[in-house]
């Protein structure tokens, strides 16, 4: 069998050549196989007219696998000589034909040096586009870290609104006034708190004396 791999012509027909004419080798000797069966199976029923005869079946068996024996060898020789026949005449596309589906490598021929640079090229445009999805991915985060940034700093402002609302209010309209208004009271809760807590202990004394 030949070892060429004819891609081109397996492009075309769907299957290589050589499956081809291993299958035409199967097929025929299958074929040679039965007919020697056949053959065999005449020869015995025709001793079978002849009750004299001292050929035995084995006898014939062994006659007929010797003759096959011959004829696949002979088949062998013969087969080699179509196949290489067949893959160079009829199997075979000369190297001068272009098939329809390739047209366009003869409407815009490239060399392999040229093919390689557009490869490279193609391979950098693609670890360019990696890199700009990346940083585009990177950007999205941070727009979203500063959406969560910007909703807090209007909590914080709504909270200085109401603040100063509360401030006016009271009669203070400086917010330096109002945190100072808001830390004086801060520590009269507190004292009053702590106030709260000594009467709390006396009253938990007493309360265990009695």
């Amino acid at each position: 069998m030949s070892v060429n791999p004819m891609a081109y012509e397996a492009q075309f027909f769907g299957f290589t050549p050589q499956t081809c004419m291993l299958r035409v080798y199967i097929a025929f000797q299958d074929y040679l196989f039965e007919m020697m069966l056949v053959v065999e199976s005449v020869i015995l029923k025709k001793l079978d007219g002849f009750p004299n005869c001292k050929i035995s079946p084995f006898q014939i068996r062994k006659s007929t696998e010797t003759f096959l024996l011959f004829m696949k060898e002979h088949f062998d020789k013969l087969f080699s000589k179509m196949e290489e026949v067949l893959l160079q005449l009829v199997l075979n596309i000369p190297k001068n034909v272009l098939l329809p589906e390739d047209k366009v490598h003869e409407q815009y021929p490239y060399s392999k040096e040229e093919f390689q640079a557009l490869q490279d090229e193609i391979n950098q445009l693609q670890q360019q586009y990696r890199a700009e999805a990346s940083a585009g991915q990177a950007l999205r985060a941070e727009l979203e870290e500063q959406k969560a940034v910007r909703a807090e700093l209007e909590k914080i402002l709504q909270w200085f609104d109401g603040l100063e609302n509360i401030c006016r209010e009271h009669g203070t309209g400086n917010l330096k006034e109002s945190f100072a208004f808001l830390t004086q009271n801060c520590k009269k809760l507190q004292d009053v708190l702590k106030d709260v807590e000594e009467k709390s202990k006396k009253i938990k004394k007493r309360d265990q004396l009695l």
